[in-house]
């Protein structure tokens, strides 16, 4: 069999209905074991994300508790809240935003648990720096040993090769082609000053990217979802017809038309599995990359932390994604075709959107938040990657040439056309998350037992 034809399956997969399911069952279903408390504490959790760290619990993790998120945030807020949002618009429909948020509420269950075992089965490697995530939850939690093993051993494969596509060569790329149609900077120019960046901040392992992130990470949130805020007042005669559209289309059992929707045809079926596939492929929840950054987060219970990481989920699907979700719809340019006929779609469509209401700043806009959000997406897919090799091959010196390698690999992403890459690393993300999805299951009880523990916590600061 062809490789191509053999990787487009595998995608086809990971990425299908099935697996779908599997990702929301899961969060449905945790969500249920756990009394429905990751909803009823979001306030709470939120609350925390500007909580400065105990000083009793500084010496308890690499980070603080905000950078991890930070970390993780930047990892998450990538292209798919920009180019994402709008590749399921029209393959799904506006409907496919309802099913984006329906996956992201019942997501917050998944990063709240999968952030909860890697802080409690994480471990301090030979140099004092703290190691966790899926792969030792797998490790250390599941009692079959062979079976915990072998999970972990295929989460941190998968983890590792996915880092360098959907991490970093397709980030780089995207930056390279935003920046050279709206400025006419070459790619090569666009992917030497991408390598030069990445080498200063990297090499200074994870506090450096945790103090980066802590910088780019708000700045760039707050940047993006005012601009958008905009162009939604700009164009609110088209936002209650927009809204309307969404939930008409979302619930639909037949093909339909119209509205907001332009050409678009879509029905419940098609908005499920864009919405779905596309909010999770944002927010990464149940993928099990998240919780490699929270095992590094100084904290003194893994509830806690894993209330912080789960606003990652929150931030990034039901506030970004929706906020281009509804610039799209209310722009009146959803079902566009371009000069070839075909529908636009991508990166362009969001382009033209913020393009209603700004003209051609609403194009740079798009451009400048396309770089910010793919730059941090290869910072803190480094951190993953190195983490999952470091579980592989327990060597400094390979996780360090790791890190100097991924940083010349930028180069390459920025500057070839990667159309093989993309569909490996879409592959090899899918692949991240059965694993972790198993741990989840059977581990269910660990999860429980640490959230209900937590509970009097959050009833004697708040109640």
């Amino acid at each position: 069999m062809d490789i191509k034809v053999l990787v487009k399956a595998i995608s086809d997969f990971v990425w299908g209905p099935y697996m779908l399911f599997l990702l929301v069952g899961t969060g449905v279903f945790l969500t249920i074991r756990l009394k429905f408390l990751p909803w009823r504490n979001l306030g709470h959790a939120l609350k925390m994300i500007f909580e400065k760290t105990d000083k009793s619990d500084e010496k308890s993790g690499d980070i603080s508790s905000f950078q991890s998120l930070m970390t993780a945030l930047a990892a998450t807020i990538g292209t798919g809240n920009i180019v994402g949002v709008a590749t399921a618009l029209v393959s799904g429909g506006p409907g496919a935003i309802v099913w984006m948020l329906v996956s992201a509420i019942f997501g917050l269950s998944t990063k709240y648990a999968e952030s909860v075992l890697a802080v409690k089965y994480r471990e301090i490697n030979k140099n004092g720096e703290y190691s966790g995530g899926p792969m030792y939850a797998m490790k250390n939690g599941i009692k079959i040993k062979w079976l915990g093993l072998l999970l972990a051993f295929l989460f941190a494969l998968f983890a590792t090769v996915a880092s360098f596509g959907i991490g970093n060569m397709t980030q780089a790329n995207s930056i390279a082609d935003a920046i050279n149609t709206s400025f006419g900077v070459s790619r090569q120019l666009v992917g030497f000053i991408l390598v030069i960046l990445s080498l200063v901040v990297l090499m200074g392992g994870i506090k450096s990217i945790g103090k980066v992130c802590g910088v780019i990470v708000p700045f760039m949130a707050i940047f993006y979802f005012l601009a958008a805020l905009v162009v939604i007042v700009i164009n609110f005669k088209n936002v209650p017809s927009g809204v309307a559209e969404m939930f008409r289309m979302a619930f639909s059992p037949r093909a339909v038309a119209g509205g907001v929707g332009g050409a678009i045809v879509a029905n419940m079926l098609q908005a499920m599995r864009w919405g779905v596939a596309r909010g999770v492929f944002s927010n990464e929840a149940g993928l099990g990359s998240a919780p490699i950054a929270a095992a590094a987060a100084q904290t003194n219970h893994p509830s806690k932390q894993g209330y912080i990481n789960m606003t990652g989920t929150f931030i990034d699907t039901i506030i970004v994604c929706t906020m281009t979700g509804l610039v799209i719809t209310s722009s009146g340019v959803l079902g566009t075709a371009g000069p070839d006929g075909k529908l636009i779609d991508g990166a362009q469509l969001t382009i033209l959107a913020f393009k209603t209401a700004l003209g051609p700043f609403g194009g740079a806009i798009v451009t400048i938040g396309i770089a910010l959000f793919a730059y941090s997406t290869i910072l803190g897919w480094e951190y993953y990657g190195e983490k999952s090799l470091e579980y592989l091959v327990k060597s400094r010196g390979i996780c360090l040439a790791y890190r100097f390698l991924y940083c010349l690999i930028t180069y390459v992403g920025a500057t070839m056309t990667l159309q093989f890459v993309w569909d490996v690393s879409d592959a090899m993300n899918g692949l991240m998350a059965i694993p972790n999805l198993l741990c989840l299951l059977i581990l269910n009880n660990q999860v429980a037992k640490e959230c209900f523990d937590y509970q009097k916590n959050v009833r004697e600061k708040y109640f």
